[in-house]
């Protein structure tokens, strides 16, 4: 397997300000710098790299820039993560302007995947419709990554309707999106990690490792998920796809977070 790392330990969550009040411009983001981060990431050992969809459209202008960046530390994208609302009819298309434009840049780096998040929950709760709608935006997503050569998968997460384990199965029981599942937020979201995965084996083309605990999010290896079960299954299922760590923050420096992971993929790994 080949072994990733995504940028937004560095500089952790934050959306585009603009897309308070314009809907199209509300791109994920980290506030850290991609070229520490970059050449972090492949110092630390890994030879591929994930961004939010709003730190790889700062380079829409002066693409020669990225592509220099990753060849100087020797670095494939691997994939972008996106997400939206997907729920409200009226600002859908919108949304997935936005998407395609990530699918664009995706595309001309030469990322695989296309990653996105999403189902908003309401203010006044959730209704059943919000899945169906749901469905139906990531069939639009995975349409657009198909017309730019990507590969789209949902990525369930907290504070989504795609959250709790019979929340995704509902999910998926209308879209034929593939799946990423983030090992952390499935667990914390309630769901049994293997089981959940042997349940959509067939769907995995990516996926997002990080341990967790105690209601924390962490490097690999320091918590107590059953990452080495998920690896070894999905090795027998024939995956030789991207393993892509995605530690939302940490409390020290991030390339120490990205060093200890790695020490863990490698023993992991050593006899795959």
């Amino acid at each position: 397997m080949k072994l990733g790392y995504h940028t937004n330990t560095w500089g952790g969550v934050v959306g585009h300000p603009a897309g308070v009040t314009s809907i199209k411009d509300l791109f994920y983001l980290t506030n850290g710098s991609n070229e520490e981060a970059l050449t972090d990431i492949h110092l630390a050992g890994y030879t591929g790299v994930e961004l939010f969809d709003g730190n790889l459209v700062q380079y829409v202008n002066e693409p020669e820039k990225f592509k220099e960046l990753l060849d100087k530390n020797q670095t494939e994208l691997v994939a972008v993560y996106s997400g939206a609302n997907f729920i409200y009819k009226d600002i859908l298309d919108d949304e997935l302007w936005r998407i395609n434009e990530a699918a664009k840049m995706a595309k001309l780096f030469g990322a695989e995947h296309l990653v996105v998040g999403g189902g908003a929950i309401r203010a006044s709760g959730i209704v059943n419709q919000d899945y169906l709608e749901l469905a139906k935006g990531l069939e639009r997503v995975a349409k657009i990554a198909e017309d730019h050569g990507l590969i789209a998968s949902y990525h369930p997460h907290l504070g989504t309707i795609g959250q709790a384990p019979e929340q995704i199965e509902r999910i998926f029981e209308y879209t034929s999106i593939h799946f990423c599942p983030d090992t952390a937020h499935l667990v914390a979201g309630g769901a049994n990690l293997i089981n959940l995965a042997r349940k959509y084996i067939d769907r995995i083309k990516y996926v997002h490792y990080k341990d967790y605990a105690d209601g924390s999010f962490l490097p690999l290896g320091k918590g107590a998920l059953p990452l080495k079960e998920l690896t070894d299954l999905l090795t027998a299922n024939g995956y030789n796809g991207w393993i892509t760590v995605e530690l939302d923050a940490y409390d020290g420096h991030p390339k120490d977070a990205a060093v200890i992971s790695k020490q863990y993929l490698d023993s992991v790994l050593r006899n795959k």
